[in-house]
C-alpha cells in the first residue's frame, strides 16, 4: 500500500449523519414516484449501498461503471465506461450515485450517454463534490459534503484500490 493519511475530512459519524439527511431529502424530492439508481463503481458502492438504505420510496438500483483515473491520483481526461446498465432507463425517474466529482469529466460523459436514453428525469447525487477542479459543468442535485483541492480516500474512494475499507474519508499523501 502507498501513501499516507495526513487528516481525517469526516469521521464515520459524519457521514452516517450526512446520508441520512440526502435520503430523507431525496424522500421528499421523490415522494409518490419509483427512483431508478445507478450507482458509479467501484468508488460509490459504500456510500450507494448506505444511502438506498435511508431511501423509503421505491428504488431500484443498476450499476455502470466509468473511469478516468486508473492508479494515477490525477484524472486522466480520458474516459471509459467499463461496464453499461443492463436496464433500460426510458421514461424513469433516474438518480446517479456518485462517490466524488472532481473535473466532472467522468460524470459528463455519463450523463450524455443517458440522456439521450431518455429518462423521465435524470438527477446527480453525490457525497463528495470538489468544485475548484471542475473542468466540465455539472448540475449536482444532492451534494454530501464540500471539499478542497486534497486527494481523498476511505469510505470507497480508492488509491490504487486500497484504502477503499476505511470507514472514514481522509487526505492522502500519495508520496508520503
Amino acid at each position: 500500500m502507498r501513501g499516507k493519511i495526513t487528516d481525517i475530512l469526516f469521521d464515520e459519524s459524519q457521514i452516517n449523519s450526512r446520508v441520512a439527511e440526502l435520503g430523507a431529502e431525496i424522500n421528499a424530492d421523490y415522494a409518490g414516484r419509483d427512483i431508478f439508481g445507478v450507482c458509479l463503481l467501484k468508488g460509490s458502492i459504500i456510500f450507494c449501498a448506505d444511502l438506498v438504505r435511508h431511501i423509503k420510496v421505491p428504488i431500484r438500483v443498476d450499476v455502470m461503471r466509468a473511469s478516468s483515473y486508473g492508479s494515477n491520483t490525477e484524472s486522466s481526461g480520458s474516459v471509459k465506461i467499463l461496464q453499461d446498465l443492463d436496464i433500460d432507463i426510458a421514461g424513469k425517474d433516474v438518480l446517479i450515485i456518485e462517490d466524488i466529482v472532481d473535473t466532472g469529466r467522468t460524470l459528463h460523459k455519463t450523463l450524455e450517454l443517458l440522456t439521450v436514453r431518455h429518462p423521465n428525469s435524470l438527477k446527480v447525487c453525490t457525497l463528495l463534490d470538489k468544485p475548484s477542479r471542475r473542468v466540465e459543468e455539472i448540475d449536482i442535485a444532492y451534494r454530501g459534503f464540500s471539499i478542497p483541492d486534497k486527494f481523498v480516500v476511505g469510505y470507497g474512494l480508492d488509491f490504487d484500490e486500497y484504502y477503499r475499507n476505511l470507514p472514514y474519508i481522509s487526505v492522502l499523501d500519495p508520496n508520503g
